[in-house]
């Protein structure tokens, strides 16, 4: 169990003025609505698959619908004590959602899914922890594997040693990418079994607590281009709170043709933006207008041809945070931060 009664409490008050605008019960269907309010629990069985339970929130308190066969590890395990005589139990057969929606009058979470974005941006202080927690474990498996890395091993086998070093830490390998020397053209590389040669590209997505940590490291032969650095830092210098997030789109953008790239390189790949408990909460566009907010966590992404730097960080109000940090991983410090550069192959 990783939450508490009394950030449950601040989630139930900021649902509270969600549903005043609406009315009426809110149901939460998705594994970042309702490991948010559940405050971490793990949703899942498939990693593919839905969440095995939902939540229906109202003025008489939260009823959690739950897949039967998991209900009884959920309360021994999972969930916070204060949840557990407000289990429905539903036969296998039947989705959660699906039972949750059927119960009564009450709004699926997808007509207010920038509300809900909204409340869950700001993270509380034991979010920030086990960010934090989840962060540098994160960031130090990548180190513990690719340090032993070598120019004849594959994508796969490196893909396979950073996914067990996560389970090893609790954390759920939802993206492992891997590039090699050879298909450094590929924006998302799904390992393969060619070897990673003179120089390659680990990114890595992993969840614990629900919240999820966002890193891409580089290893062998330093191709770094310092000016993926300066595309960065302008998507960080424009994500200012109470900012409009296409705003800081817009100005992360026009920060590629500023240091010397292409000024349609943004189109050949997505930027990344706010992040926590989806991959991204939501992908930044032209389009997504969400207001941003202190204690806010980011994964920008820029890249270009062979370069891309990537990792998670919170905002704060002395600045930026980077929580996916080891400091036994080479850097170099732009703008009083570390950012990462390659790791020589031992």
């Amino acid at each position: 169990m990783s939450g508490s009664t009394h950030d449950r409490e601040v989630k139930q008050d900021r649902l509270a003025r969600v549903r005043a605008a609406t009315g009426g019960a809110l149901v939460l269907t998705s594994h970042e609505a309702v490991s948010w309010y559940l405050d971490g629990v793990r949703t899942h069985v498939s990693l593919a698959g839905p969440p095995v339970l939902a939540v229906r929130v109202e003025d008489a308190g939260d009823t959690l619908f739950v897949a039967a066969n998991e209900a009884d590890r959920l309360i021994a395990e999972e969930l916070l004590p204060v949840d557990a005589d407000r289990i429905v139990r539903v036969p296998w057969q039947t989705p959660p959602a699906e039972a949750a929606l059927a119960a009564g009058p009450g709004m699926p979470e997808s007509d207010v899914a920038a509300q809900l974005r909204a409340a869950r941006a700001s993270l509380l202080p034991g979010e920030r922890d086990r960010y934090r927690a989840l962060g540098r474990d994160a960031a130090e498996v990548l180190t513990d594997v690719l340090a032993g890395a070598a120019p004849d091993h594959t994508e796969q086998e490196i893909a396979a040693s950073v996914a067990a070093g996560l389970v090893a830490r609790g954390i759920d390998p939802l993206v492992i990418l891997v590039s090699g020397a050879q298909r450094l053209a590929f924006r998302h590389p799904l390992p393969t079994t060619a070897p990673l040669g003179e120089r390659a590209m680990v990114v890595v997505c992993g969840r614990r607590h629900g919240l999820i940590a966002n890193i891409t490291r580089w290893v062998g032969a330093d191709a770094a281009d310092e000016r993926i650095l300066a595309v960065e830092r302008a998507f960080l210098d424009a994500s200012v709170p109470g900012r409009a997030l296409d705003a800081a789109f817009a100005e992360g953008i026009a920060g590629y043709a500023a240091n010397g790239f292409a000024a349609d390189e943004w189109q050949r790949h997505h930027q990344g933006g706010p992040t926590g408990y989806a991959g991204r909460d939501p992908r930044a566009t032209s389009a997504t207008t969400d207001a941003l907010a202190e204690w806010q966590a980011f994964a920008w992404n820029p890249t270009a041809q062979g370069v891309k730097v990537e990792d998670t960080l919170l905002s704060t109000p002395e600045g930026w945070e980077v929580l996916t940090l080891d400091e036994r991983w080479p850097a170099m410090v732009v703008d009083g931060l570390d950012r990462p550069v390659a790791l020589p192959y031992a």
